[in-house]
C-alpha cells in the first residue's frame, strides 16, 4: 500500500513539474509582449484589484483605482502649493509680490485673466468666471506634469532592491496602471461635464433660462430653415464636451503611448538577436534619444493642451454669454 501510494505521489509530481515546464515554455515562446506592457503604463489599474476597495452604490463601483488616487494627490498638491504661495503673500508688508513663488502664481493668474478671461468675458463677468477656468488651467498642468515624472517607477525599483514588499501591498497594487490622470477619458470626460453644465448656466445667468435656449439660433429666420437649424445647433452645443473629452486625453495619452513603444524597441531586438548587445546598441543609437526628444515635446504638450482646453473653456461659455458676437 506504501509503495502504491508513493508511486502515485511521483506521478503526480512529475505531473506536476510537466505542468510548470510546459506554462514556462509558453511564457518563455510568448516572449516580450510590448502591448501588455504599454497598456500596463498608461491605463487604470483594474477594478478587480483597486487600491482601497469600497462598497458598490447603486450599480457604482467606489473604490479606489490608481487614477482615482493620482487625482487626490494632484488636489492636495494643489491646493497645498496655492494656499502655502498665498499666506506666504498674505504675511508680507507690501503688497507687491517678492520672490519666486508669488512673483509665478502673480504672472499665471494674470495670464489666464487677461489672455484667456477677459476677451471672452468681458468686464462684466470676469470676476465670475476667471475663478473657473483658472482652476481648470492649474490642476490640468499640474496632472499633465506629474504624468511625466517617474514617481512609481522609481518605487518600484526602491520596492524590489530596498522594501521588498508582499504582493498585496498598497506599494506593490500602486504600481500598477498609468499616473497621467489626465489621459483617462472618464476623467476628461468629468471635466468636460462641469464646462457643458457651466456654459447652460453661464447663458442663463446672463439671459434667463428660456431665452439662452432660444439664443441657440438666430432669431428672423423662416420657419421651415428651424427644422434644420435646430437639431443641428443642439448637437453642436453636445459636441463640445465630447471635443474636450477627446482633445486632452488622446493627447497625453499618445504622447505616452509613443514613448513606451520607441523604448520597447531595445527589448524587441535583444530578443530577436539573441543577445543584449544588439538592444544596447539600439536603445544608444535610436531608441533613448528619439524618446528624450518627445519626453522634452511633452513638456510642451503639458502646457498647450492645459492651455487649449481653458482657451476652448472660456471661448464656449463667453458664447453663451454674448450672443450677439
Amino acid at each position: 500500500m506504501f509503495g502504491l501510494r508513493g508511486h502515485n505521489y511521483t506521478e503526480k509530481l512529475q505531473q506536476h513539474a510537466q505542468e510548470h515546464a510546459g506554462e514556462a515554455d509558453s511564457h518563455a515562446s510568448e516572449g516580450f509582449n510590448a502591448g501588455e506592457v504599454i497598456i500596463e503604463h498608461v491605463a487604470n489599474s483594474p477594478l478587480d484589484h483597486p487600491l482601497i476597495h469600497l462598497p458598490t452604490i447603486f450599480g457604482i463601483d467606489f473604490s479606489v483605482t490608481k487614477h482615482v488616487f493620482m487625482l487626490w494627490l494632484v488636489a492636495v498638491i494643489v491646493f497645498a502649493t496655492v494656499t502655502w504661495i498665498v499666506q506666504a503673500y498674505l504675511r508680507q508688508e507690501r503688497l507687491v509680490p517678492s520672490g519666486t513663488a508669488n512673483g509665478g502664481l502673480e504672472f499665471l493668474v494674470e495670464f489666464v485673466r487677461d489672455s484667456i478671461a477677459l476677451p471672452n468675458f468681458g468686464s462684466k463677468w470676469l470676476q465670475t468666471w476667471t475663478p473657473l477656468v483658472l482652476t481648470f488651467f492649474v490642476f490640468i498642468v499640474c496632472a499633465n506634469a506629474i504624468g511625466l515624472i517617474p514617481i512609481f517607477e522609481v518605487l518600484g525599483l526602491l520596492d524590489h532592491y530596498v522594501l521588498h514588499t508582499s504582493q498585496d501591498s498598497f506599494l506593490k497594487q500602486v504600481l500598477h496602471g498609468g499616473t497621467t490622470t489626465t489621459a483617462n477619458f472618464n476623467v476628461t470626460a468629468g471635466l468636460a461635464t462641469i464646462v457643458f453644465a457651466t456654459i447652460i448656466f453661464a447663458g442663463s445667468k446672463a439671459h434667463g433660462f428660456i431665452q439662452h435656449w432660444k439664443n441657440l439660433v438666430p432669431h428672423g429666420l423662416a420657419w421651415p430653415i428651424y427644422i434644420l437649424l435646430i437639431p443641428i445647433e443642439l448637437m453642436g452645443l453636445l459636441v463640445r464636451p465630447f471635443a474636450l473629452t477627446m482633445r486632452l486625453a488622446a493627447n497625453m495619452a499618445g504622447g505616452h503611448i509613443a514613448i513606451l513603444a520607441i523604448l520597447s524597441f531595445v527589448f524587441l531586438f535583444t530578443e530577436m538577436f539573441g543577445t543584449a548587445l544588439a538592444g544596447i546598441g539600439v536603445g544608444v543609437a535610436f531608441a533613448v534619444p528619439l524618446a528624450v526628444s518627445i519626453n522634452a515635446l511633452e513638456i510642451i504638450v503639458v502646457l498647450v493642451q492645459a492651455y487649449v482646453f481653458t482657451l476652448l473653456t472660456a471661448v464656449f461659455i463667453g458664447m453663451a454669454i454674448h450672443v450677439h458676437h
